[in-house]
């Protein structure tokens, strides 16, 4: 048996996020154009990578039906440009299917299968809300598999504040505010719009360009977010104010084996250690990056200190500060979410996993101090994904600065 290859993240590109609906930028913009959209971007980028060197197309999808069905990775190949003899397949794993994308190919390449490869997602969930059309098998709730609030992903954030009374209403609103802070500080400075490919878009007014995201609430205040009604239970605590939004995007990225990029003169923006998914209880599955961090971790032969940058979904402030509290980690930690995160740009489902791998490779950059960091979920039905990566930019200055 061979060695496995060294598996590099080359580069990572997105659409701006719009928000779903009939209000929405992409409301009159068909999902799968979107993911098209983003794997164009992504070769224009690099244009040193020969279009019949892809060995594979993975793109992943929460509701694969109407324009995101139809086995995306091979149609979104096809209208992107890709030639016939470029293979491509659908993925869903919900809100962590393009972070599945990217461990299933990056796992091919490791094993010597593939070269060269695109994953990303897509998600419009104007067009398709989450499980729309879903048939769930009824043995689930007359067997008591699940609790039929399991099936609500609010009502499994609720429930981890029932849990652990520490997570209060006030911390998740303060943590929901930076990460609003934050997304407008990385816009004032440019971070976020290198990785942003501009998408044509129709409207009543006519045709336009999306070329930010729709969703950011610069605005934002802590009263503004303790006025806000708790739609998940009666005097809640969990609100639109301290979640993610229902949002349309597409994510795309390339990885390609070491030798591949070095012999194509590609510079890798970051190198694969390791990942791992986990399962938890599905009514807190806003717990699932715990026992997914810690898995990754051991495989890598790190701990939790070794980690310099975090990158982690928030799909609800309390399922983020979960993850802090039981790593020790503050919630002001700067490691954490440089840029801000979903509550404020936006959670397409099945695209957020590139968004977040695209956000730590600029990071790295930045932070040639850093060594290690990781992109982490929580995963409808009760999982967790985590992808830890090294940062070829990383000079050793060990005990110095940042991990």
């Amino acid at each position: 048996m061979a060695e496995t290859a060294e598996v590099v993240f080359v580069d990572g590109v997105r659409t701006p996020f719009g928000r779903a609906g009939e209000k929405g930028m992409y409301w009159q913009t068909r999902a799968d154009d979107l993911a098209v959209k983003a794997i164009i971007g992504l070769l224009e980028r690099n244009p040193q990578v020969p279009k019949d060197r892809i060995d594979e197309v993975a793109i992943a999808a929460t509701t694969q039906q109407g324009d995101q069905g139809l086995t995306l990775g091979r149609t979104t190949a096809l209208l992107a440009g890709l030639p016939n003899s470029v293979p491509g397949f659908a993925i869903d794993r919900m809100c962590a299917g393009a972070m599945t994308s990217v461990t299933t190919t990056g796992s091919g390449i490791a094993f010597g299968a593939y070269d060269l490869v695109i994953a990303g997602g897509v998600e419009h969930m104007g067009r398709h809300p989450m499980g729309f059309n879903a048939d769930p098998n009824p043995r689930f709730m007359s067997e008591k598999l699940v609790s039929a609030e399991a099936l609500n992903m609010g009502s499994t954030a609720e429930r981890i504040h029932d849990r652990f009374p520490a997570l209060t209403k006030e911390r998740s609103d303060r943590f929901a505010l930076r990460s609003q802070q934050k997304v407008a500080a990385a816009y004032a400075a440019e971070k976020i719009q290198p990785d942003l490919i501009p998408v044509a878009i129709r409207s009543a007014a006519g045709w336009g360009l999306a070329t930010v995201d729709e969703a950011p609430r610069p605005e934002t205040t802590m009263e503004g977010l303790a006025s806000l009604r708790t739609p998940f239970r009666a005097h809640g605590r969990v609100t639109a104010g301290n979640s993610s939004g229902l949002n349309d995007g597409a994510t795309a990225c390339l990885l390609a084996s070491g030798d591949t990029a070095r012999e194509l003169g590609l510079t890798p923006k970051m190198r694969l250690v390791s990942f791992a998914f986990a399962g938890v209880e599905p009514e807190v599955m806003g717990l699932g990056p715990v026992p997914s961090t810690e898995k990754a971790l051991r495989k890598a032969g790190l701990t939790i200190t070794d980690i310099g940058l975090f990158e982690l979904n928030e799909a609800f402030a309390v399922q983020v500060l979960s993850f802090l509290d039981h790593f020790g980690i503050d919630d002001e930690d700067p490691r954490v979410n440089e840029y801000g995160g979903a509550i404020a740009l936006g959670h397409p489902l099945a695209s957020s996993g590139v968004r977040l791998m695209n956000q730590l490779a600029r990071q790295f950059g930045e932070h040639p101090e850093v060594r290690y960091g990781l992109t982490a979920m929580c995963i409808g039905l009760g999982q967790g994904g985590t992808v830890i990566w090294e940062n070829p930019n990383w000079v050793g200055n060990k005990g110095k600065g940042r991990k």
